[in-house]
């Protein structure tokens, strides 16, 4: 058996060592390298710069007052088409009544003082109904807006002369107070 122990002893012995060789081997890789750092150094605080002086704040100037006063609409005879140069001055309008979407607006058709008073009448309505029809489908609300017909009882020009008969035969655009 004393044979048996010192090979056993000798290999026991030789493990322990090895072992322990090995666990201080591991422990030495595993311990970090020392590193170098630079220190940096944060730069000193600035001064805060002195308040400028206290100045009044000009508040911004309103806004416009819309223009709500539209002419140059107007039509050819007997017709309740509009004359193309009337698309700029419903345009015009179509922007100052988006303005504010709570005025109410009259659309005041005239004829001129050729026809019968009836066929005027009736002409002077549908040419509001077309400037109406305008306005509605350029995104203003139909419930802004009032149509009348007066025929031709209240001319701004001479119904004698053709001039003064083209000036009236026009739709005015009037606030609806």
């Amino acid at each position: 058996m004393n044979a048996l122990k010192t090979p056993l002893f000798t290999l026991v012995f030789g493990l322990l060592a090895v072992s322990v060789i090995s666990c201080k081997s591991k422990k030495l890789a595993q311990k970090p390298a020392p590193v170098e750092t630079e220190q940096t150094y944060a730069p000193a605080p600035q001064p805060a710069p002195a308040p400028a002086p206290a100045q009044k704040e000009t508040p911004p100037p309103p806004p416009a007052k819309p223009n709500y006063n539209f002419s140059n609409i107007q039509f050819e005879f007997n017709s309740a088409v509009l004359k193309t140069t009337s698309y700029q001055t419903l345009d015009q309008a179509v922007a100052e009544m988006k303005k504010d979407n709570t005025v109410k607006f009259l659309l005041n058709g005239n004829a001129s003082a050729e026809g019968t008073p009836e066929h005027n009448m009736e002409l002077s309505v549908e040419r509001a109904n077309s400037v109406k029809l305008y306005l509605v489908n350029s995104g203003i609300s139909t419930d802004n807006l009032t149509v009348k017909g007066y025929g031709e009882t209240k001319p701004i020009a001479d119904n004698s002369t053709e001039d003064g008969r083209v000036l009236n035969r026009r739709v005015e655009v009037k606030l609806d107070k």
